[in-house]
């Protein structure tokens, strides 16, 4: 069967989702797809910066994502091996401005997104094999033996994108670490100040935060290097628990009791990946009716909390850089021509230029810090132990709010 589509966004998370929404906004509609049967809230929840509700305002979403999360007063850092305190900041006495930071359980975000598209949009079961280009198409191959022919690509299909892969990009590369992420209710209030916690030395960064009153979503990254006796744990959520027990044995026993409590199906283990950061400097990741977005762009390690935020941010600017290239046409159709060339087509190869410009030095700025960030606080080396407890966790803070400082501006909507 082929089926043809003027936008095909391949991809139904959160940068597929909010790049179908942004673009409906300007009255383009797309088609979503998603090789699952179901929306996928794999991660269980993520921390949503500044620059994120700035994007999901310009979405028109912000507000009822608010409604169930609870806004961060701040943050605290600790060492992991003492739970002594490092640093602790008051985001509304911040001196480096007036931010947003919120917890939000990803299936939330998901199902908030997709209620906002159109029936039809997202066609699940739709795993794509491979893409070739047939003249200004793109001829989308599905593993049903379906074909897509589109004239626009957008790649929202994550860290093995194979949108990414069509453009000429390498995978991203590990970094020889790993993230096991847990997400536990309670019955009753759990006691935790609206604010996020990070632990972090000896190989190990532990951190949680408060979603609501009744819930909490945890993290802990690590090196293979802290992890001997548990090699073989990555598919074990028994030993994934028992592994951060043991590396949370000296912090508040509080944190132990809902690490403890945290039911083995809300726990699970990933490798970090990334991407080389000078590969988005010298390759084009928006040309000839196809763009990236999100982790197909720019995966990161996890140390800024900017991967959901930094995507939501891509869509954003991605729809209103087409969208302002299309002025006075959004109710003619992609087949319109002028001087033979195909109206729509052009202008919307106009804003991906755009899209490009205004994202190229920002994703090579976060992949990079990010990386550093994570380095500096899971080293088990002297002298960067030495820098770190003494310098480098005062400004932990500091970084991350400055990262997140970003307005990706208004959808400028007809």
């Amino acid at each position: 069967m082929e089926i043809d589509e003027d936008i095909v966004i391949v991809g139904a998370g959160i940068s597929g989702l909010a790049a179908s929404l942004g673009l409906l906004r300007y009255g383009l509609h797309s088609l979503v797809l998603e090789s699952s049967e179901s929306l996928r809230s794999t991660g269980f929840a993520l921390t949503l910066w500044t620059n994120a509700w700035r994007s999901l305002d310009a979405l028109g979403v912000g507000d009822h994502l608010r409604q169930c999360s609870l806004p961060f007063r701040g943050f605290q850092t600790a060492d992991v091996n003492t739970g002594l305190p490092t640093e602790e900041l008051i985001l509304q006495e911040s001196t480096y401005g007036n931010y947003e930071a919120r917890c939000v359980r990803r299936k939330d975000l998901l199902e908030t997104l997709a209620k906002e598209l159109p029936e039809g949009t997202i066609r699940y079961s739709s795993k794509v094999v491979s893409i070739e280009k047939s003249g200004h198409l793109k001829l989308v191959h599905l593993a049903d033996g379906c074909v897509i022919r589109a004239k626009v690509l957008i790649g929202c299909d994550g860290v093995n994108s194979v949108v990414a892969k069509c453009l000429g990009f390498k995978k991203p590369i590990g970094v020889g670490r790993s993230a096991i992420r847990g997400y536990v209710e309670f019955p009753a209030a759990h006691g935790f100040k609206p604010q996020l916690y990070m632990y972090f030395g000896g190989g190990v960064r532990f951190g949680f935060a408060p979603c609501d009153d009744k819930s909490i979503y945890w993290f802990c990254t690590f090196k293979p290097s802290t992890a001997t006796g548990y090699e073989n744990m990555s598919d074990n959520p028994v030993l994934l628990k028992e592994f951060v027990l043991s590396k949370t044995a000296n912090v508040r026993k509080e944190v132990s009791g809902f690490v403890e409590r945290t039911q083995l199906e809300s726990i699970s283990c990933a490798e970090l990946k990334m991407r080389l950061p000078w590969d988005i400097l010298i390759r084009d990741f928006a040309k000839s009716s196809i763009c990236l977005v999100g982790d197909a762009l720019h995966p990161m390690t996890p140390d800024l909390g900017q991967g959901g935020s930094s995507a939501l941010e891509d869509c954003s600017i991605l729809a209103r850089c087409i969208g302002e290239s299309f002025p006075r046409m959004m109710s003619r159709k992609f087949e319109e021509k002028r001087d033979g060339v195909d109206v729509k087509i052009a202008a919307f190869n106009k804003g991906l230029e755009n899209y490009a410009k205004e994202r190229r030095w920002r994703s090579f700025s976060l992949i990079s810090t990010a990386y550093m960030v994570g380095l500096i606080q899971e080293s088990e080396n002297k002298l960067v132990r030495f820098f770190r407890d003494r310098f480098f966790s005062k400004y932990t803070g500091a970084t991350v709010l400055r990262m997140a400082d970003f307005d990706c501006g208004k959808l400028n909507i007809p």
